[in-house]
């Protein structure tokens, strides 16, 4: 197992990676200290374990309520969370009662935002079952639903006090699953780690081919590189905005494909290379950087052009996008392999050209 932790002083926490954590009591009882606790899952996860996770909290005497949630980014939407305040109301849940959060991003980011404003906050506590989420979005504390104008217009930033990546529970996450989370893995090396880059183009079969070891290494790494960005910047009002490579345009895929036909590692893979073809554009890639992107994100097994949607379409939902400051799109670009850069300054020329050369 290894132990990480996000250093946010008095908001700190640690994240354990490793296989079997899911009952690893030890690691979770400091979070339990009122005997019970509320855990949250969809349709997918809860059968593969949910009991597993109860059987384990209840053999220490620490009462479990249970709600199942639909499956899917469809789900995550103002609905769904009244859905999770009712049941907490129904049974009386206090303030001292942790949210536990069982699947991926979509469970983590909706459980996040329902802790940080039932009763004002209550505890939260992160078990993140795809890689996606292990990597990603159950580290850093940003939570939030969709609106159907714009994808996570709607959350807050709220920290969990623990995450538990069990990597065991990668094996019956589906191959289309892995090759999604695989996008946010490649993200860390192109942004800021080009050891790590050249770590995933030498390794990106072992992972696909779900390699115990390249797993571990891969989300340590990954996390290591969130801990390190979100104790630097928790409110993304610098450094922490690099994250989002790729997403300003693979947000406005999924918005205009509709939430959930495009998994999210997949519109952010597309819209990672929309962004490294821009950077080229703007003279900061070379064409031989760019190409070696598309090789490791195919041989990812994920999309590198997005889909067919007029240049219009495109623009206006990305204007929508959470990062816009001053009537201007900020786009993260790419000034070399390991090195990205924030900016608004970018001519509409060159992002016309951009949308039209990159999707099909």
């Amino acid at each position: 197992m290894q132990t990480l932790n996000v250093g946010l002083a008095e908001r700190s926490y640690p994240i354990y990676v490793g296989d079997g954590l899911i009952q690893a009591y030890d690691l979770l009882s400091p979070y339990l200290s009122g005997r019970r606790a509320v855990i949250i899952s969809n349709t997918t996860v809860a059968p593969l374990y949910m009991s597993r996770l109860v059987e384990g909290l209840h053999e220490h005497g620490v009462q479990c309520d249970r709600i199942v949630l639909p499956d899917g980014e469809r789900f995550k939407n103002s609905k769904t969370i009244d859905t999770i305040y009712d049941e907490l109301l129904r049974s009386h849940c206090e303030r001292s009662t942790p949210l536990i959060a069982l699947g991926g991003g979509v469970i983590g980011d909706m459980v996040g935002f329902a802790a940080a404003t039932y009763l004002r906050g209550v505890p939260f506590i992160q078990i993140p079952t795809t890689l996606l989420a292990q990597v990603d979005s159950s580290v850093g504390g940003k939570t939030g639903i969709n609106h159907p104008l714009g994808k996570n217009m709607i959350g807050a930033f709220y920290q969990p006090q623990v995450v538990l990546a069990d990597t065991r529970t990668l094996d019956t996450l589906p191959d289309r699953e892995l090759c999604a989370g695989l996008s946010e893995v490649i993200k860390y090396g192109l942004i800021r780690d080009l050891p790590f880059l050249e770590w995933l183009e030498q390794n990106i079969e072992k992972l696909r081919a779900r390699d115990k070891d390249a797993l571990q290494y891969a989300i340590t790494r990954s996390c290591q590189n969130k801990a390190e960005v979100v104790g630097n910047d928790e409110r993304e009002s610098g450094e922490r905005a690099l994250l989002n490579l790729g997403h300003t345009f693979g947000h406005a895929i999924e918005n205009g494909m509709g939430y959930g036909v495009w998994l999210h590692g997949e519109a952010v893979a597309a819209g990672t290379m929309m962004a490294a073809d821009l950077s080229c554009r703007m003279g900061w890639l070379k064409t031989s950087d760019v190409d070696r992107m598309r090789d490791l994100f195919q041989r990812a097994n994920l999309p590198v052009r997005g889909p067919d949607m007029a240049v219009e379409k495109y623009q206006e939902l990305m204007g929508l996008d959470k990062k816009v400051a001053g009537g201007k799109i900020r786009f993260v670009l790419l000034e070399g392999l390991g090195s990205a850069v924030i900016t608004s300054d970018v001519p509409e020329k060159l992002l016309k050209e951009t949308l039209k050369a990159c999707c099909d």
